[in-house]
């Protein structure tokens, strides 16, 4: 575990931005939406701070728990740019919440070191799939959003996400589907083509394992989604279960994995 090796710096920064986190979370109603929106940014910061000291740090680590911590960070990069777009936006509690379990979680389960290896390219490759994670899970938020609005709507309990279009959450939904779509294709192409250059000796070929046939699922579950929009007009509930669908096959296809490989067996490769 991360807290018994973390260097002070480190563990410090997590410690503070948990905790930033977890006042938004429970106190939102007393803060007020701007004291929410302050006390967000903050923690935003220090998220952002300590995963940039593990990242560069002397021995950076990561699985499937800094994976699943930088990806909360990244839907809380969009946020805080949509909410200078759409300040009626009103998810600080949920995000807040999902950032300190976050954190917590990539104390508790730092992961391994990366593979020895002498291309340039492996942390581009990295970069490319957390990309895609965050922008896929940005969808899946959007996608949460609208289908409370609508509930809001049929129950006629306030309006639609404080002045928020459906079709305004919508539209940004399939957005961040479709550049996550991308960056999921590319990184996917890129681990296939170059595992060996990327990986070094640790790369085994390409094998039939949990991990490629989840991605591979997921992948097709998100290009018939697009595809059925395209060409069919999907849209509302059916598009929003179809998302959820695509974005558990891609949790269990890199996290799920790594969860059983690094916690359940107590591996590191």
């Amino acid at each position: 575990m991360i807290l018994a090796s973390a260097s002070p710096v480190s563990l410090g920064l997590a410690a503070a931005a948990a905790l930033a986190y977890a006042v938004p979370a429970l106190a939102a109603r007393a803060l007020g939406a701007a004291g929410a929106r302050r006390v967000l940014l903050l923690a935003w910061l220090l998220h952002g701070a300590q995963l940039a000291w593990g990242v560069l740090g002397s021995e950076p680590r990561f699985g499937f728990a800094p994976a699943l911590s930088i990806t909360v960070w990244l839907v809380l990069t969009v946020y805080a740019i949509e909410s200078q777009l759409y300040p009626q936006m009103t998810a600080r509690w949920a995000l807040a919440g999902f950032g300190t379990l976050a954190i917590l979680l990539a104390l508790l389960f730092p992961g391994a070191h990366p593979p020895a290896t002498g291309s340039p390219l492996l942390p581009l490759h990295w970069a490319l799939g957390i990309a895609a994670y965050g922008l896929l899970a940005a969808a899946v938020a959007h996608g949460w959003l609208m289908q409370r609005a609508e509930d809001q709507m049929r129950h006629a309990t306030q309006t639609v996400d404080g002045g928020v279009p459906l079709l305004t959450l919508e539209r940004l939904m399939f957005r961040f589907l479709g550049a996550g779509f991308v960056l999921l294709t590319l990184t996917m192409l890129a681990g296939a083509l170059f595992g060996e250059q990327l990986y070094g000796a640790s790369y085994t070929g390409w094998r039939w394992d949990h991990k490629r046939v989840f991605t591979l699922l997921s992948w097709l579950t998100f290009g018939t989604l697009l595809a059925g929009r395209w060409w069919f007009g999907w849209r509302g509930r059916r598009a929003v279960r179809v998302l959820y669908i695509g974005a558990a096959l891609l949790l269990l296809g890199y996290v799920g994995s790594r969860f059983v490989l690094e916690v359940l067996l107590g591996r590191v490769a």
